[in-house]
């Protein structure tokens, strides 16, 4: 079995109909193994979690975890269809860390939320109306729209969904799960 780090690996968390809910730590994992609460798992286990030694028989504990995990429970009816919250980290991770106007490669503190309709004409604060921008653009595009500023889009703004989303969020996915995500996709969006 390959060893992973503990504290980067994280886990897939479905519900027991195969419907994905979020990552989870390793430890929220193992307390889903001790409560016999894993209804069905996925691949091959991906980390090794070991316990304290036994009274009775000496033995050390030993839990193998599995990348993907199905919970027991039932996930409420349309989970799973949300969109993420729009935050800064999940925007620029959507965008690949690029300024949409200049094409520029930034760190998170090198760029900012534009509103592509600003908010003082009316624009709202929604995936489909914000994009990356670095410092630079964001303040010379101002309170106008692209095509007033003279800054074309280099690609549209959209509302990823949780899957997208989830693959965004964790840069350590482990090759069972981004199998397991990318068959989940939206199929507009699967690469070929």
């Amino acid at each position: 079995m390959p060893v992973y780090d503990l504290n980067a690996t994280r886990v897939l968390s479905l519900d027991v109909s195969g419907r994905i809910l979020d990552w989870i730590s390793w430890q929220d994992a193992v307390c889903l193994y001790v409560r016999d609460a894993v209804a069905w798992t996925v691949g091959d286990p991906c980390l090794v979690v070991r316990g304290g030694h036994s009274r009775r028989t000496g033995q050390r504990s030993l839990i193998e975890l599995h990348a993907i995990v199905a919970g027991r429970g039932q996930a409420r009816a349309g989970g799973g269809k949300l969109a993420p919250a729009l935050t800064n980290a999940a925007l620029f991770a959507r965008d690949r860390h690029l300024c949409l106007y200049c094409g520029g490669h930034f760190p998170r503190l090198g760029l900012t939320r534009d509103h592509v309709v600003p908010l003082s004409r009316g624009g709202r604060d929604l995936w489909e109306n914000v994009v990356s921008a670095c410092v630079p653009c964001n303040a010379r595009k101002g309170s106008r729209t692209p095509g007033q500023a003279g800054m074309p889009l280099l690609a549209v703004p959209y509302r990823p969904s949780w899957v997208e989303h989830l693959i965004l969020s964790n840069r350590n996915i482990l090759a069972d799960q981004m199998e397991f995500l990318v068959s989940h996709l939206p199929r507009e969006r699967r690469c070929a």
